[in-house]
């Protein structure tokens, strides 16, 4: 398995507990405490870091296995400029 594989997994094991801790200590009753409450917003916080670095990789991969845009067409010629008009 390539490392970016080992880093998807690594990263939505960090997912799933940083979310599964914020839910134990809502359950617990622990997120009623001062210290509770940054228990569950350091969890939610790697979370969050997590999610955003796997939709950063997802959207890279998706990226490149796009097909290449096509090149644009020559643009058409410029119009002829109006002759000056004499002064008399």
């Amino acid at each position: 398995m390539s490392d970016r594989g080992f880093l998807f997994l690594f990263s939505v094991l960090m997912i799933l507990g940083g979310l599964g801790t914020a839910v134990w200590l809502f359950i617990s009753g622990q997120a009623g405490t001062v210290d509770g409450l940054f228990l569950v917003l350091t969890a939610l916080l790697v979370a969050a870091v997590f999610v955003l670095y796997v939709a950063f990789m997802i959207g890279r991969e998706m990226e490149a296995a796009a097909p290449a845009a096509k090149p644009a067409k020559a643009a058409a010629p410029a119009a002829k400029a109006p002759a000056p008009v004499a002064q008399s």
